[in-house]
């Protein structure tokens, strides 16, 4: 693995939260910021903290946590969009916003790597969020959110987690077929969240038709996915349509890290070397095992490229490729045993 890189997180990073995109290596304010890119920088930070905690990283804790605050509506739901002169683009953001708030909210909670005043802060955020959760129709945006609450001990999420993973799980048995062991009729985006999801419940609940659920869809997963023996994500560009082909392109780094982490919750709960050994082809997509053998990572800022085109690599390095890919670092650290000191960082 290379040495993490911090220099480009902070080079996106203002004092008001990270920046959504860039134009090539530069951050380009012109397009602002998201809830859910700050939501998924706080992820970033918790990592950062947990690894090196002698580093200055607790400034991107409350940094990431007042974007969240200041996104928060007064009936507790999440804006997503806001312009760079700080203006809120939009008044309510999508249901997979509040399931991604969800998910960075209940592990900052729960981390204890997180300082209690920021956690104090985000409880406040949980109970107004809370109500809107009950009322996700959205099958990620309740993925999400079942990540995040399985997180916590208190028996009103441990219920929660249970209805969503019910609803779920209908919807599993809805479209499945016996060679289509998926939730709905395409693969698009962020497809493994949801087999990650059913690990979640299960690993709360101890349902056995969620385990069950979670492993004949994540095999599933991994079958269209690892066609030759390396990750090729579906591409958002026309994705996987049942009885259809899998688009190419373009393929985008936040797919390898989900699939890394749902790998690794996997292999937590089942124990079978195969997840582990799937998670390592994972990351190594970033650095070039992929289908263009194209290295995903800018070794001069230590950013990550946002995605494989049918032309390349795309040259931008987004919010949400660079957190990922960090993301994936540091879930690889810990599942490879790396030992994580000064060293592997700079």
């Amino acid at each position: 693995m290379e040495k993490w890189k911090d220099d480009y997180l902070y080079l996106m990073t203002d004092d008001t939260g990270i920046l959504q995109h860039s134009k090539y290596t530069i951050p380009d304010p012109r397009y602002g910021y998201t809830t859910d890119d700050n939501a998924r920088a706080l992820l970033l930070a918790i990592l950062l903290v947990k690894e090196w905690p002698h580093k200055n990283y607790h400034k991107l804790l409350y940094r990431y946590t007042s974007f969240l605050l200041n996104a928060q509506t007064q009936q507790g739901e999440f804006k997503n969009f806001m312009s760079y002169e700080r203006h809120w683009l939009e008044e309510k953001g999508s249901e997979d916003c509040q399931g991604r708030c969800a998910w960075a909210i209940c592990t900052a909670i729960t981390h204890p790597a997180v300082p209690n005043g920021i956690k104090a802060a985000l409880s406040i955020m949980l109970d107004a969020l809370f109500p809107n959760i009950m009322s996700l129709t959205s099958l990620r945006a309740k993925a999400y959110a079942i990540i995040g609450l399985a997180n916590l001990q208190d028996l009103a999420s441990q219920k929660l987690i249970r209805v969503l993973g019910k609803s779920l799980l209908e919807e599993f048995n809805r479209a499945s077929s016996r060679n289509w062991q998926w939730f709905e009729d395409t693969l698009t985006y962020s497809n493994s969240i949801l087999p990650w999801a059913m690990f979640a419940a299960y690993k709360v609940t101890r349902k056995p038709a969620f385990l069950t659920v979670a492993e004949n869809s994540l095999v599933f997963l991994l079958e269209k996915v690892f066609v030759k023996n390396y990750l090729q994500p579906i591409g958002c560009n026309g994705w996987l349509k049942k009885g259809g082909v899998a688009a190419e392109f373009d393929q985008q780094p936040i797919e390898a890290c989900e699939m890394i982490l749902t790998l690794q919750e996997a292999f937590n709960i089942t124990h079978k070397n195969f997840y582990l050994e799937k998670a390592k082809k994972c990351y190594a997509w970033y650095e070039g095992e992929n289908s263009e053998h194209c290295c995903l990572t800018d070794s001069i800022t230590g950013g990550c490229f946002d995605g494989i085109t049918p032309n390349g690599v795309n040259g931008n390095l987004g919010a949400e490729s660079q957190i990922s890919y960090g993301i994936a670092y540091f879930t690889m650290m810990n599942l490879d045993g790396i030992n994580s000191n000064s060293q592997n960082i700079r």
